[in-house]
């Protein structure tokens, strides 16, 4: 386990914290098991180690950051890692990478249904399937999808330029000419 919170702290200790996602704001993180897929590079390994950098103190034990694609994995189980972190008062287990760990859905079922006072969030693939047949996590999971970069969040990343976000109707507010029938002329309907 000491191994392994090594990598959690090497891993908050790089993690950039000058911009946050606002899709952060969008999950219930107290749910007990939630799963964030998204496509390869689109910032749910970010997101969840920002996460833990604003809500835990520097090496609280509490909660722990790991990836199913590490060496780690290869001689351990994610039951043998929950059994012993919850042993150890963990609270909030984060496993990133969770569809490359064969079978993990029948594990984390076990884990959820073992330890009702852990918290489990998980990344994986868009493509990650909630029902697998192994073990069905439909009632259980709580899935977001983590879209790419808005055009507004893009521009904040390459000029610094702040733009909160507007409603469809407040942007067609700021110019009285567009009208209903405009926006059903373009396939818009409000």
């Amino acid at each position: 386990m000491e191994s392994l919170f090594k990598r959690h702290d090497a891993y908050l200790s790089r993690v950039p914290m000058e911009y946050i996602r606002d899709f952060m704001q969008r999950i219930n993180w107290n749910s007990r098991l939630l799963v964030i897929r998204g496509p390869k590079g689109v910032g749910k390994s970010t997101l969840m180690q920002q996460y833990i950098k604003q809500h835990f103190p520097a090496g609280d034990r509490h909660v722990l950051y790991c990836s199913a694609d590490t060496n780690y994995f290869s001689t351990h189980t994610l039951l043998d890692l929950a059994d012993n972190f919850v042993m150890m008062g963990g609270k909030w287990l984060f496993i990133d990478e969770v569809h490359k760990y064969p079978g993990w859905s029948r594990e984390i079922k076990e884990i959820y249904d073992l330890y009702p006072e852990l918290h489990i969030v998980m990344s994986g693939s868009s493509l990650i399937q909630i029902n697998d047949g192994q073990a069905d996590l439909s009632r259980r999971l709580m899935p977001y999808d983590m879209p790419g970069l808005s055009l507004r969040e893009f521009i904040h990343l390459d000029t610094g330029l702040d733009i909160q976000p507007i409603s469809l109707n407040q942007l067609l507010a700021l110019n009285p000419e567009y009208n209903h029938k405009n926006m059903v002329i373009f396939g818009i309907y409000g």
